[in-house]
């Protein structure tokens, strides 16, 4: 079952306050991974203290919330394109609600396996939601600013990760609630209410459903040459989700063991001001996000993924390496340059898709998994060795994403020449269409294959 064309529309055919609409509404959602994930963050101190557990074993709180991406993006990706974008968000909603409510019974109960079952159960949700929104604000206008409308989406995100730090530093780690649960069930508590609520007004705001520009369509008689490229030969795709792999495995462990990495410093901060810290790294993450945003209008995204990759992998480095507070700035600078890695990294890897938008979308998603791997990985060593020496784990996630990113720049310069600018792709090769298109007879085809061979697969779906 597929949506009937009637009810469908590109990001272009929408209007002004329309297209604002929808841009916001769908922007909301990211809300609900970013604190989230800022809470996850500060629990695994939290619940090595109250369970008796090791570092390593707090880790798999990461394994459960990132291993339900693995496990259901695919299926989401699957959902949106049969149902449609809405649908695909209410079911994640209600799932991240459920998996918020059994948060209650865990802490009740101080069961450390039922607050796992109920992570995954969020995780689920929240990996349908993160296909549906990042899938929609990629095509919800043109290419050429896919990078940057990710990258401003995701600051909102970015401004709910340092809210569940922010908490936990005045309300986990003092009094009698360094030893109690009691805080930690009120707040899931809210957020099942956050997200009930949001199921409640996408349920009555009319979402327009949107479908890729590039899309064959049958009723223009838009053809493609030689037929789409199957998914698994659009290599940016596939590298793509491998560079997330490796990327985001290295952003979650630096934040989940960052609480651990400032007390064992031996500067006498304690979890509570080390949670205060995290939460400030946060910021310094949001802030570096809406300065990328600006940037990604004018500065090829390819192009500045690499220069923020080998800053994130010797920032990383120097985290591992220096002493005191030293190891503590570049660490503040490591969140920085952080900042526009993920949305840069989705918008390359499900660019040009056409039909295998949503598809690849779920692919690239799918890459979280980094984040359930990495901190088992860093979390092992931590214990047979010092927190800090640990850091070394995400350096070589850091390192794997700017090769990723260096190795578009030197394709993107072999095919079109080397630039510094964003250009605007989609125009060039309309260009080029239009051109041959002129010096054909009649309504031939002709040969294409010369502009396919100078664009590669992204001439797909332009002619």
């Amino acid at each position: 079952m597929t949506l009937p064309p009637e009810m469908t529309q590109t990001g272009a055919q929408l209007g002004r306050k329309k297209w604002a609409y929808a841009f916001a509404l769908v922007t909301s959602l990211c809300f609900t991974w970013g604190f989230t994930y800022g809470l996850l963050n500060v629990l695994n101190a939290h619940f090595q203290t109250i369970f008796g557990i090791t570092k390593l074993q707090s880790a798999f709180l990461q394994l459960a919330y990132f291993g339900a991406y693995f496990v259901s993006a695919p299926f989401a990706g699957a959902l949106m394109r049969r149902m449609g974008y809405k649908k695909g968000i209410h079911v994640g909603l209600g799932l991240y609600s459920i998996g918020a409510i059994f948060c209650w019974p865990s802490a009740t109960f101080k069961t450390y396996g039922g607050f796992l079952g109920s992570t995954f159960v969020m995780g689920c949700g929240l990996s349908t939601l993160e296909v549906a929104a990042n899938s929609y604000v990629t095509v919800l206008g043109t290419p050429h600013y896919a990078a940057a409308r990710l990258n401003f989406s995701h600051g909102f995100q970015a401004i709910a990760s340092f809210a569940g730090p922010l908490i936990a530093s005045r309300w986990f780690f003092t009094g009698a609630n360094v030893t109690s649960l009691g805080t930690v069930q009120w707040v899931y508590l809210a957020v099942a209410g956050f997200g009930i609520v949001l199921n409640i007004l996408f349920f009555f705001f009319d979402l327009p459903e949107i479908i890729e520009d590039s899309e064959p369509d049958e009723k223009n008689e838009v053809a493609t040459v030689d037929g789409p490229v199957p998914l698994w030969k659009q290599y940016h795709c596939i590298f793509g989700f491998v560079a997330q792999i490796a990327y985001y495995g290295a952003q979650v462990t630096v934040a989940a063991f960052a609480v651990n990495f400032f007390v064992d410093q031996g500067l006498d901060i304690n979890q509570s001001k080390a949670s205060e810290l995290l939460s400030f790294c946060q910021i310094t993450f949001t802030i570096g996000r809406f300065i990328g945003v600006v940037i990604l209008n004018y500065i090829d995204p390819a192009l500045l993924l690499s220069f923020y990759g080998f800053c994130c992998s010797l920032f990383c480095l120097l985290v591992s390496q220096l002493p005191g507070y030293g190891a503590i700035r570049c660490l503040f600078c490591l969140f920085f340059f952080e900042s526009i890695c993920y949305p840069c990294i989705f918008t390359l890897g499900t660019k040009n898709l056409g039909v295998h938008t949503k598809q690849g979308t779920g692919l690239i998603v799918m890459g979280v998994i980094g984040g359930a791997w990495y901190p088992l990985a860093q979390g092992a060593l931590a214990d047979r060795a010092y927190t800090q020496r640990s850091y070394l784990v995400p350096t070589s996630g850091y390192i794997a994403m700017t090769i990723y990113a260096v190795g578009l720049v030197v394709d993107q310069a072999r095919r079109r020449g080397f630039s510094f600018r964003n250009r605007n792709e989609l125009s060039a090769k309309c260009a080029v269409v239009a051109d041959v298109s002129l010096s054909l007879p009649g309504n031939a085809k002709g040969d294409l294959s010369s502009e396919k061979e100078e664009f590669g697969d992204e001439f797909i779906g332009v002619v």
